[in-house]
């Protein structure tokens, strides 16, 4: 696929996941588990097109409010794509509340970035994420000399993550859903109706022929 203009920087809010296990009558549990392979399927597309960056949504703290078992489905289902990542090629960060004993032990080393192969494109999954937290971070260093603006967008928990150009939610609901607030404020918003685990790789290619037409302009 040829694109004119492709985003440096892809969001990704892959939703849908309890609904298309409900319509296929098994448990919501499995949905997680499902929304596996499409997550990679997506990574590889992107990194053929030369995307430089994406930001995967793992769990909010918000959804560990959700039955135990289901809360256990969806941090597995975390670790398991992270063993898989660490045989492609990608720099990881994984961003989320390790105060909380809902942050998955299995995934504190990578807090840090760490690069897989080649490290070849940077993945940013948000893992027991709260955009209170991450913004709440900030606040919590104080204040320093300087530009306030450029000490704020430093001393975010989120701070390393740069500015995502296009958000793609899936699963058809039209909110962000605390996904990443300070880092999508210019972001362009892309909906698809179909569910998480349904992904095909049009999907991919609509989203980026849409981009394309856009005025891309800051504000300015």
């Amino acid at each position: 696929m040829n694109f004119k203009r492709v985003p440096n920087h892809i969001g990704v809010i892959p939703d849908g996941n309890r609904r298309w296990a409900e319509s296929r009558g098994i448990s919501r549990e499995r949905g997680y588990e499902n929304g596996i392979g499409p997550g990679f399927e997506l990574y590889k597309a992107c990194l053929d097109l030369g995307i430089k960056e994406m930001t995967f949504y793992g769990f909010t703290q918000d959804n560990t409010k959700r039955p135990p078992s289901q809360t256990r489905a969806f941090q597995k289902a975390c670790i398991d794509a992270v063993k898989i990542l660490s045989d492609k090629d990608a720099s990881l960060l994984v961003v989320g509340n390790t105060d909380s004993p809902l942050f998955p032990s299995e995934l504190l080393s990578y807090t840090k970035r760490t690069n897989f192969g080649s490290g070849k494109m940077k993945v940013n999954f948000l893992v027991n994420y709260s955009w209170w937290w991450d913004i709440n971070k900030a606040y919590s260093m104080g204040t320093a000399p300087g530009n306030p603006r450029d000490y704020f967008l430093t001393n975010i928990a989120s701070g390393e993550i740069s500015r995502i150009d296009l958000v793609i939610r899936w699963g058809g609901r039209r909110r962000l859903s605390g996904f990443l607030p300070v880092q999508t404020v210019y972001s362009d918003f892309y909906i698809i109706d179909e569910l998480w685990p349904d992904y095909k790789p049009d999907h991919l290619y609509d989203a980026l022929r849409w981009y394309e037409t856009q005025d891309i302009t800051l504000g300015g």
